[in-house]
């Protein structure tokens, strides 16, 4: 399967645009919902962007890379040196290389990645029975 990157390209901002209002409107979702959207929807860009990246790499793959990166990223937090950590303190650095470690950020995670991995493979299915 060939990838369209302009789609790819479009659900990244997509996902973008959700994440940060999954933060912005934090007060109108339920806690548990809360608790774990942005982190998922986080993953989901991942997935989107390696989609973007890599147009014929098959989608598990693209799922155990994107899950990959994000774990890497999630492990990246217990390292806390004084360079890294004022990276971090920017609303860019905060939002992509988060500031502490957390076993749930990657359950979240996985589900974003699960879901959008799922997503694609049924796509794949819908348009071979075409």
């Amino acid at each position: 399967m060939r990838r369209n990157r302009f789609i790819y390209a479009a659900f990244t901002i997509l996902i973008i645009g959700l994440g940060l209002g999954s933060r912005a409107f934090s007060s109108f979702l339920p806690a548990s919902v809360n608790a774990y959207l942005g982190d998922a929807l986080w993953a989901a860009m991942i997935f989107t962007g390696c989609g973007f990246l890599f147009q014929t790499m098959k989608t598990i793959m693209t799922g155990i890379i994107s899950l990959s990166f994000c774990v890497i990223i999630e492990c990246s937090q217990l390292y806390h040196a004084e360079w890294i950590d004022r990276i971090r303190d920017t609303s860019l650095g905060g939002l992509v290389l988060g500031y502490g470690f957390l076993w749930s950020d990657i359950i979240a995670y996985t589900m974003g990645i699960v879901t959008c991995t799922l997503i694609e493979l049924l796509h794949q299915n819908i348009k071979k029975r075409r």
